[in-house]
């Protein structure tokens, strides 16, 4: 049909400012807004029409999470592995639906059909894929971290603020669970107030953990998966520099690699430090330093990291820093009275360590299971309270004991949730409410774990200005903001 929309016919060929980025206080203005396409498919009976790009792993737990939602209607599943065990689960759930490996050919033969998609693809290929997605006026839900890189994460938040109409979702699930209605009504309420300092931290093992970090070349080359085809792989590369085909990388490898993932500080930092971050307007550091980085290698990550971000002040709120600690063995200093309370378990999500789930929730409204401490949370220092945090939506609790006791009455109700993470998404689709932790809101977080990766790869202290947005004591650090270039034929992506 020669009306029919395709994503070639609508990419746009403005060029970015300066050498690449559009980083630059003066860049902002430059941004070509790209247009609502006309069109859009009514969807069925009130639903939103989705599709699935990414669909073992987590893109399976995602799938479900939409599927049981009953406000989606799945019209496409798309994974470069449609022969993978977790893939073909999926397609059993929804076995009317369109099956693709590459996401550009599905979007050029059905965009018209597509309101929304699932992104739950290694962190590296979200971006091309979301910017895709917007391109051509479809909705995004993307798995955390958003992006991998800063210039990345600025972009994206730029085109989903272009394209007001277009719902964009993070999937950092907790920002619709209690901490984020608890951490709102207790700032509002004054009890979470004068933040002066922050510890997260995550202390499960990661996959990478047993690599040799004296390594001096990428893994050689393995067979393909059963189905796979040198092109398909050449799909799951998408905008990153070639690599050969290896087990250390898919299925589900990928995260430990400096090229392909954001290791446990994307992965995990995004669950610990969300509510902190959006509801004490943190922003972004103007310093960020590795205290600590062990087994460093141009590869990948480290075994151990400890890494210090420091925000200036904010309105009435003070300066604070956040000190970040991954590893097994890196476990944060913790204060007096921190195991005398109790902090909850988010039991609908994997361990750190990423191999089982720690079991379902209890029905009605009894809490999960109950533990002194945990491999991932957080510690939040005020000038005059201190809290302790879990991950995901488990909620703060003031330590110690006694403390807590004395405030307990003092403390304001909060309400509960009225729609989860999956829910809250298909809803915005529909008109019907606002995304929780739209790409404008996540943007600067994602953002702060690139400067924490550059900072942990430079191994020094890095100056950041939030103005220019640049690096502005190494400049080797400050071309990381931007990474390599795209792959040749991945360029138009990055072109607003």
């Amino acid at each position: 049909m020669e009306n029919k929309l395709t994503r070639r016919n609508l990419l746009k060929t403005v060029g970015l400012a300066g050498s690449g980025m559009i980083l630059g206080s003066n860049a902002t203005g430059n941004i070509i807004r790209p247009e609502i396409l006309p069109g859009r498919a009514e969807s069925k009976a009130g639903k939103v029409n989705l599709a699935l790009i990414g669909i073992a792993n987590q893109g399976a737990n995602d799938a479900r999470q939409f599927i049981n939602t009953g406000l989606a209607n799945i019209v496409a599943v798309c994974d470069v592995d449609l022969d993978s065990e977790g893939a073909q689960k999926t397609i059993q759930l929804v076995p009317n639906a369109k099956q693709y490996r590459d996401f550009r050919v599905m979007f050029d033969e059905m965009a018209g059909d597509i309101d929304a998609v699932q992104v739950a693809i290694p962190d590296f290929a979200h971006f091309p894929v979301c910017m895709a997605a917007m391109q051509l006026g479809i909705s995004v839900y993307v798995e955390k971290p958003m992006a991998r890189t800063f210039l990345e994460a600025e972009l994206m938040a730029k085109a989903a603020l272009n394209n007001p109409k277009l719902a964009t979702q993070v999937g950092n699930q907790g920002h619709s669970g209690e901490n984020y209605f608890q951490f709102k009504a207790w700032k509002d309420a004054g009890i979470i107030k004068d933040v002066t300092a922050v510890t997260a931290f995550m202390n499960g093992t990661r996959r990478w953990h047993p690599y040799d970090p004296k390594i001096s070349k990428f893994p050689e080359a393995q067979p393909l998966p059963k189905g796979m085809t040198p092109k398909h792989w050449d799909t799951w590369l998408t905008t990153a520099g070639y690599h050969d085909f290896n087990e250390k990388y898919h299925p589900g490898n990928w995260r430990g690699w400096y090229d392909f993932g954001m290791g446990a500080l994307g992965d995990w930092g995004a669950h610990i430090l969300d509510t902190i971050h959006q509801f004490l307007e943190l922003g972004l550091p103007y310093e960020i330093e590795p205290v600590h980085v062990r087994n460093r290698n141009d590869f990948f990550f480290p075994l151990e990291t400890t890494l210090k971000f420091r925000f200036k002040s904010r309105g009435d709120m003070p300066p604070c820093d956040i000190t970040w600690y991954d590893g097994v063995d890196n476990t944060p200093p913790f204060p007096e009275g921190y195991e005398s309370v109790e902090a909850t378990v988010d039991n609908t999500i994997p361990p750190p360590g990423g191999a089982s789930a720690q079991g379902s929730r209890p029905a009605g409204n009894q809490r999960p299971q109950r533990r002194r401490r945990n491999t991932a949370g957080k510690i939040i220092y005020s000038k005059e309270l201190t809290f302790k945090g879990g991950t995901h939506s488990a909620p703060l609790f003031i330590i110690p004991e006694e403390k807590a006791k004395e405030m307990a009455s003092r403390l304001p109700e909060y309400p509960e949730s009225p729609s989860n993470h999956y829910e809250n998404f298909l809803k915005a689709c529909l008109g019907e409410e606002k995304t929780r932790s739209p790409f404008e809101i996540f943007a600067p977080l994602s953002q702060i774990f690139s400067l924490g990766v550059i900072a942990m790869r430079r191994n020094q202290k890095l100056i950041f200005d939030d103005r220019t947005k640049e690096i502005i004591n190494d400049k080797f650090a400050n071309s990381l903001l931007t990474d390599r270039p795209p792959r040749m034929g991945w360029e138009s992506y990055y072109k607003v």
